[in-house]
């Protein structure tokens, strides 16, 4: 006879776009009845940073590592925070202010464990995944940004 495993299911989904973020994709992709608290985080481009205007940001990746990394992190998070799935969504390319650059999703039993989740990793990536952006602006200069750690991966 078989043993039944009652631990939840820990779904990871991770997409890379060029094409518009779609938060209730992200958001559907850790729906789950066992959830009882849902979290989407929901990073977007500004049009002022630092007090300079920012016509667009640009992002680049290293996509197969930066996958890696997103689902080795998601995995981390499922685990660290007892959560039943989680979901990241970057885009890569040109983002216009307004637009969504990132979205993090995270499901748990309670609340309380998916916004701790949905905040660490988006901490995670922004330190982690080999992912770049350029803040174009409006006079055509163009500055790299970046906000990893020691190693200078990472991005902001």
């Amino acid at each position: 006879m078989a043993m039944m495993d009652d631990r939840p299911r820990q779904v990871v989904t991770v997409s890379l776009l060029t094409s518009r973020l779609d938060a209730s994709a992200v958001l559907a992709a850790v729906a789950d009845s066992t959830a009882g608290g849902n979290v989407l985080f929901v990073g977007t481009v500004r049009d002022v940073t630092d007090g300079q205007p920012t016509a667009a940001l640009e992002y680049e990746a290293h996509e197969p590592l930066s996958r890696a990394v997103l689902e080795r992190l998601g995995a981390e998070a499922a685990s660290r925070f007892g959560l039943t799935a989680t979901a990241v969504a970057h885009r890569l390319g040109r983002v216009e202010p307004g637009e969504a650059s990132v979205m993090v999703a995270a499901s748990s039993a309670h609340r309380r464990e998916a916004f701790a989740a949905a905040e660490w990793l988006m901490e995670r990536i922004k330190h982690d995944v080999p992912i770049w952006k350029c803040e174009l602006r409006p006079d055509g200069g163009r500055e790299w940004v970046h906000d990893g750690g020691p190693d200078g991966g990472g991005r902001s």
